[in-house]
């Protein structure tokens, strides 16, 4: 099956698949196999109560499902689509290279059912930032008058977008390394990659296996990638990409731009890449003020979303209007409350030490509520170039004594409060110690650097659990 080719073009009918896990994306990749008149199994590692009721459902509408079997390969399966958390090194990935046998991701399962009309992808990908730079993008379409969606790694599923009724003129696609990994066709019309640091290393195997799956989203690429010129990392992706003839390198920067790209002059968001005589000419596109928070990374984010707006022939006023309307999700540098003088903010969604070390950047003095599960993380980075901003730190979770010695070794005149404890009442107990620490015009900050699953459910709770005890302390004087 050749890179472009389309449902009508493919011939399912009883075609062997094997759909390798259960889920937000094997579910819905197994119904479509099937309709299209594929033989579908489906594999999975679980076979636990809510496992045994998704597979009740899908062998209902005639699909075979294996559970508590993820690593033999079916006999005859001519074709893997895999969800995106199966690492590489699965046995039944094993068994399919040795058999002979492709294997796709949902996304690459989707690119190659689009229609012959289907709408081109702007596709974004990075270690942080993608949700947020992905819907400040749909927010910029919309406001150009387009028919667009957010999809992909976040709001509608890709296959959805691709084979539901409702026509798109074009998509914001947030992807992944996972999904990128599974994806060897994919070409979009023009891609971000916002930024580069570790993560998801045990999934991947090395630094260099992870930047190799984030480079794969400029492959292809017809008019634009977009690289972030504080990155070279992502430039180096850029330059090694093979794209069609004519697609152009586009930086942005938080300064001045150069011609071929986007930057920020005395306030004003600035293009220099989608203009005429671009040696001279800038086009200003909207305000700093007009980016909400108008913390630096968010800036960063707001010219990556115009850049690959600009690169679709999107005009400056829609780029304005769309970055004006758009409002981050929950507990993304969100603002909770002001008490005393002191601001709390909430970025609980800084999983790791690239996403905190943007968020501590946007913010002078601090005291920093950090901590929760490292992921094999090291600290001393972060706390190296965050330290002057510190006024003070609680630490909370598992890991926190990894934060407590890179704080030892490169702060140490910054006063930490350690709590030893990691039941889901400590966050009460940090905001009080973080209060106590603060001083009118300070900002306590939650900007963790590490996940959450060591206390909550999810990073939502944590910020969930850290807004309740500012807005307790507001409302009584205590958490």
């Amino acid at each position: 099956m050749g890179i472009g080719e389309v449902t009508e073009q493919l011939d399912w009918n009883g075609k062997k698949v094997t759909v390798a896990g259960l889920g937000v994306s094997g579910i819905p990749a197994a119904r479509v196999l099937h309709g299209l008149g594929a033989v579908v199994t489906v594999v999975n590692d679980g076979d636990d109560e809510r496992s045994r009721a998704q597979a009740a459902e899908l062998e209902a509408e005639g699909i075979t499902v294996r559970l508590g079997d993820g690593a033999t390969l079916p006999s005859g399966t001519e074709l893997i689509v895999t969800t995106p958390g199966w690492r590489p090194d699965k046995p039944l990935f094993t068994a399919a290279a040795e058999a002979g046998v492709e294997i796709w991701g949902d996304v690459e399962l989707a690119w190659r059912l689009r229609g012959p009309d289907a709408a081109p992808w702007l596709a974004v990908t990075g270690t942080n930032g993608k949700t947020t730079t992905v819907r400040m993008l749909a927010s910029i379409l919309e406001a150009a008058g387009l028919r667009t969606a957010a999809v992909g790694n976040i709001g509608v599923s890709l296959l959805d977008a691709v084979l539901g009724e409702e026509r798109y003129d074009v998509l914001a696609v947030e992807l992944s390394s996972y999904q990128l990994h599974w994806a060897p066709s994919v070409a979009a019309h023009s891609a971000a990659v916002l930024n580069l640091a570790p993560d998801h290393l045990d999934w991947h195997g090395s630094m260099e296996a992870y930047a190799a799956d984030k480079g794969r989203i400029y492959e292809g690429n017809r008019i634009a990638c977009v690289y972030n010129v504080a990155d070279k990392a992502t430039e180096d992706l850029v330059v090694e990409a093979d794209v069609e003839e004519g697609c152009r390198a586009i930086g942005f920067t938080l300064g001045t731009p150069g011609p071929s790209q986007l930057g920020v002059v005395e306030g004003i968001l600035v293009d220099r890449a989608f203009v005429e005589n671009r040696q001279k000419n800038a086009q200003e596109l909207a305000e700093v003020s007009d980016v909400q928070p108008p913390a630096p990374h968010n800036i960063a984010n707001a010219l990556a979303a115009a850049a690959l707006a600009r690169a679709f022939g999107v005009d400056a006023k829609a780029v304005r209007d769309g970055l004006k309307a758009f409002r981050p999700d929950p507990h993304r540098i969100e603002l909770v409350e002001e008490v005393q003088g002191v601001t709390y903010v909430d970025d609980s969604k800084a999983t790791n030490t690239h996403a905190a070390e943007a968020s501590l950047a946007a913010y002078d003095p601090i005291v920093w509520i950090a901590g929760g599960l490292a992921k094999g993380a090291t600290f001393d980075e972060l706390v190296e170039k965050s330290a002057k901003r510190l006024r003070g730190a609680v630490l909370i979770g598992a890991d926190r004594a990894l934060i407590r010695e890179a704080l030892t070794r490169h702060a140490p005149e910054v006063p930490v409060v350690d709590l030893d404890r990691t039941d889901t009442g400590a966050m009460s107990e940090a905001v009080r110690e973080a209060a106590r620490m603060a001083r009118p015009g300070d900002t306590v900050l939650l900007a963790p650097a590490c996940a959450s699953m060591d206390m909550f459910t999810n990073y939502n709770k944590r910020g969930e659990a850290f807004a309740d005890a500012v807005r307790a302390l507001a409302a009584t004087g205590d958490a």
